[in-house]
């Protein structure tokens, strides 16, 4: 697989199925691996960390009514900047993609259809 790093300059990367670069070293240990799970963040940004805490939490519970289970969330990321002006605080959560595109939706759709002889 290849893949392009967008910037000034267009830069080809060799990547292998995991997404992640062919020359990467792996772990040395049959036990240990660089896992391959594709997981994206929602992001939920505020200068005030309980105000984006609800709409996280808001967010999550709206999309499981939706997905109709519930959402497969492997971490919650927090940042902050103090920084003068402009503080803020930064929440993610690390959804399966699956999840995020209706995927268990669908497979339950599919499943409920009629069997054609």
């Amino acid at each position: 697989m290849v893949s392009e790093l967008a910037s000034d300059k267009t830069i080809a990367l060799d990547l292998d199925e995991a997404g992640v670069s062919v020359d990467l070293p792996r772990p040395p240990h049959a036990g240990d691996q660089v896992q391959g799970v594709p997981y994206r963040p929602v992001e939920f940004r505020d200068d005030d960390l309980p105000t984006a805490l609800e709409r996280a939490a808001t967010w999550l519970r709206s999309t499981q009514d939706w997905l109709g289970e519930p959402v497969d969330v492997i971490a919650i990321h927090l940042d902050y900047d103090d920084g003068e002006g402009n503080p803020y605080y930064d929440v993610k959560l690390l959804c399966n993609e699956e999840d995020l595109a209706g995927a268990p939706i669908a497979m339950r759709e599919q499943s409920t259809k009629p069997v054609d002889d």
